[in-house]
């Protein structure tokens, strides 16, 4: 009897929105665009730059390191500081959804919560896309992460790279966590924390729609509770006890 053929399936879509992608490792990016502010108030989409922040690009390689095939679109909304607007970033966001992204990984966050870019989440999560945002694991809210729908992650110095955790309780700004993940890039102090647990997450949220794991329709917190290595916060002891 001949066995039946393995489905084969497209390739997953990842957006970061981010400061640039210099260079990803293996497939170039596929699509980029860089959002900018007019004299008008609207936003311009141009050409991107180089990514002369990082951040971008160290997203994007932890994407691929969980996802190596997953198809990269480059939203850059960041130029030569780390600073960008909500209307920045909905822009970003809109244009990935129209360029067929599975996933967009926002690894930042907004102190203010403003209405374009409100209607721009609720727009990508009507069409199916799965929004993961990093927040703060305590504190105040940030914007996207806040929004309804959005996955929400933090760093967690417990999880390994591959593992994630789920807080469960609802509380915090944060829902999940993954490897907070210090990154090293040549000539810059080593960073990490919650930008890049959430880049974490959206790569292993891609392998699994890759893999077939994780079903087109599924509600990712479906995938990612039953995967969660950790349930609950991470317990922090002080020196003295």
């Amino acid at each position: 009897m001949t066995a039946a053929p393995t489905p084969v399936l497209a390739p997953v879509t990842v957006a970061v929105i981010d400061s640039g992608i210099a260079s990803p490792p293996g497939a170039p990016v596929a699509l980029a665009r860089a959002f900018r502010p007019a004299q008008d108030g609207s936003v311009r989409a141009v050409p991107p730059e180089p990514d002369t922040l990082g951040h971008g690009s160290a997203v994007a390689r932890l994407v691929r390191e969980a996802c190596p095939d997953a198809r990269l679109l480059d939203a850059q909304v960041f130029g030569r500081h780390s600073a960008t607007s909500a209307g920045l970033v909905a822009a970003g966001l809109t244009w990935a959804v129209e360029q067929g992204a599975d996933v967009c990984v926002l690894s930042l966050g907004l102190r203010s919560d403003r209405a374009v870019l409100a209607e721009a989440v609720a727009a990508a999560l009507a069409a199916g896309v799965t929004v993961v945002a990093s927040a703060p694991a305590r504190g105040g809210p940030v914007w996207p992460a806040a929004y309804p729908g959005v996955v929400r992650v933090s760093g967690d110095a417990r999880c390994g790279v591959g593992e994630l955790s789920w807080f469960g309780d609802g509380g915090g700004a944060a829902e999940y966590g993954a490897c907070p993940g210090v990154v090293v890039e040549p000539g810059r102090q080593p960073t990490g924390g919650a930008s890049f647990a959430a880049a974490r997450i959206a790569g292993l949220l891609a392998a699994a729609r890759a893999a077939g794991t994780w079903a087109a329709g599924e509600a990712p917190e479906v995938w990612l509770r039953a995967a969660a290595r950790f349930v609950g916060r991470e317990r922090r002891v002080s020196a003295g006890g």
